[in-house]
């Protein structure tokens, strides 16, 4: 029988995080001025690699669509979570992004043991994360995650396009476009707009209606989200990949 001497010098020999479950974590939808942000959370499977994985924002549609059903197919797990228009005017945008990837993180099928973040901002996790800038454009599972969050989002600007077609956010997908901020001159803000971001409250302003419960985006602090923020229900999206978006 081994002495205990013996096997404490074995397990301290073992490096647990090169062994460890990686997942890679992005957004979409920190910019524009209507709609939830959103946040995907992605562990590759390396036994089935997926080419063409890049960051979001130099593909094609047709190409993140293509890759976005790849990536459900073959990935080992993926989350979407979502922080809405009332929180980020509650607790500001980068808070709200930082929450909206805490509930990606969460609603992963599997726990990771490492997580990879794009940008130099990390969410408060209950695991080792690291935030690596341009990481969409260097890790893989980084890239994954920010072609689910874009399509994600970018499907939910078809469907509010239905809804409220005359500010035509299946186009610009609520960015300040010249064409958005017409039709927020035209027809003043609706539900989806976020009312702490300054254009939008400046036409709320033009119609008489007075803002106070938020502070304009750019002013608010960029401190990382609190331990004791309350995390709610992940908008899931995990195996098997065939599963409806949520």
């Amino acid at each position: 029988m081994r002495s205990k001497r013996f096997l404490r010098a074995e397990q301290a020999s073992l490096d647990w995080d090169v062994a460890a479950l990686v997942a890679g974590v992005d957004e979409a939808g920190r910019g524009p001025l209507a709609g939830p942000v959103v946040a995907a959370a992605v562990i590759l499977d390396d036994t089935k690699p997926i080419k063409g994985l890049a960051d979001s924002k130099v593909l094609t549609a047709l190409q993140r669509e293509r890759l976005y059903d790849q990536i459900r197919d073959r990935a080992l797990c993926c989350a979407i979570g979502e922080a809405s228009v009332e929180e980020i005017d509650e607790i500001n945008i980068l808070q709200a992004t930082l929450l909206a990837m805490r509930r990606a993180v969460a609603g992963l099928r599997l726990k990771p043991g490492k997580v990879l973040v794009d940008g130099n901002r990390l969410p408060v996790l209950d695991v080792l994360a690291e935030a690596i800038v341009d990481g969409d454009a260097l890790v893989p599972s980084i890239s994954a995650a920010s072609i689910l969050a874009k399509v994600t989002r970018d499907r939910w600007c078809a469907e509010q396009h239905e809804r409220f077609p005359q500010y035509g956010f299946a186009s610009h997908k609520g960015y300040s476009t010249a064409q958005h901020m017409d039709a927020l001159r035209t027809h003043g803000p609706c539900a989806l707009h976020r009312r702490s971001f300054a254009p939008v409250r400046e036409a709320l302003l033009l119609r008489g209606v007075s803002v106070t419960t938020a502070t304009v985006v750019g002013t608010a602090t960029a401190s990382a989200v609190s331990a004791t923020t309350v995390l709610l229900p992940a908008a899931e999206l995990t195996v098997p990949p065939q599963a409806p978006l949520a």
